[in-house]
């Protein structure tokens, strides 16, 4: 199958660092090609990838986004990608709706998958305008704003069952890794260490836009004696992070449409306490993986019985359901059904 991929062009695929969605589409670009598909990708000119590369940005626009615009640069990427629709069977969107006039434009079939929040103000409205486009969430969660819309499938995002190793003795330390931002509430990952009597690591990205939250809630946190600060680590420095964690806290303020650092954790045997918010319940089985918690209280009372979670058994969660194999499976079952559906009809 001929398959385009267009990927956001904010961090390079996959990301050095910190990065979710273009991370996931590397993952699954690979995929693709590694079961013989015909794989074009779209984005960051800076991208690695086994796929062939149409550069929609020199590199990845968070390296220049106080001098530059950027979405002229998707916007002039989504339409090479319609001037180059005949070279494709489908094309699948990972830039939420930005593709979405394009999409309509294209003459082969098409499909967005969402990211993001939708319980927004405003997207609704536009959401109306676009509800016969064909689209994937990445949680049942994530639905829930706008159930209406044409939803092809949820798929859960899967990585690559080698990527990140299994750790059967952790040290005594949690970890908290994601970004430094009110929705993440890294300030709750450190009261609950403080209060437990344990020692955290935060490797965490700054955006320029959370740079304030940062400066005014968070930095003088990080001097307290129990909280060491790493920055952002690439995937060796995740794999240490997490897999010598007795825990991952994840304290969440908001509807997380998926969270990716959850199944690395499980990847890496290490039990997860999740905020019960957004898609934290399709991911983490309470009292198998780690356990779900309304409150700091709840989540120090939870540490305190972590041992009672077989860090093997979260290693088995995960390669049972968050594998990249399962993802790309479930991706081409929706490819190909709606390859066949745009064909037409055949006479006689």
């Amino acid at each position: 199958m001929r398959i385009a991929q267009v990927s956001p062009l904010y961090e390079r695929v996959p990301p050095v660092a910190y990065g979710g969605v273009e991370r996931v589409v590397a993952w699954l670009v690979d995929g693709l090609v590694a079961r013989g598909h015909d794989v074009t990708l779209f984005a960051s000119g800076d991208s690695c990838t086994r796929a062939r590369l149409v550069s929609g940005s020199d590199c990845a626009i968070r390296l220049i986004e106080d001098t530059a615009d950027p979405q002229a640069f998707h916007f002039a990427m989504l339409e090479e990608v319609v001037q180059r629709a005949d070279e494709f069977d489908i094309v699948h969107f990972h830039t939420d709706y930005a593709s979405f006039p394009f999409a309509r434009r294209l003459s082969c079939a098409s499909l967005t998958t969402l990211h993001w929040r939708l319980d927004v103000p405003g997207l609704s409205t536009l959401y109306r305008q676009f509800a016969d486009m064909p689209v994937v969430s990445i949680s049942n969660a994530q639905r829930a704003p706008l159930p209406w819309l044409d939803w092809r499938a949820t798929v859960h995002h899967g990585l690559p069952a080698d990527l990140l190793r299994f750790h059967d003795r952790p040290d005594a330390y949690v970890a908290f890794l994601g970004r430094i931002a009110p929705a993440k509430r890294p300030d709750r990952a450190i009261d609950i260490a403080r209060r437990a009597g344990l020692p955290i690591r935060i490797a965490a990205k700054i955006d320029n836009g959370d740079r304030a939250y940062f400066e005014e809630e968070i930095a003088g946190l990080l001097q307290m004696p129990h909280v060491e600060y790493c920055g952002e680590v690439d995937d060796a420095g995740k794999n240490d992070l997490l897999g010598q964690a007795r825990a991952l806290l994840f304290p969440i303020d908001w509807p997380e449409p998926f969270g990716l650092v959850m199944i690395e954790a499980l990847a890496c045997g290490t039990p997860v306490i999740a905020f019960d918010h957004g898609a934290a319940r399709e991911i983490v089985e309470h009292g198998v993986t780690g356990f779900l918690v309304d409150s700091i209280d709840e989540a120090v009372a939870a540490l305190a019985k972590i041992d009672s979670i077989s860090r093997a058994a979260c290693r088995a969660a995960f390669e049972r359901r968050f594998t990249v194999e399962r993802m790309v499976d479930q991706y081409l079952h929706i490819y190909e059904a709606m390859v066949r559906d745009a064909q037409p009809l055949q006479a006689g």
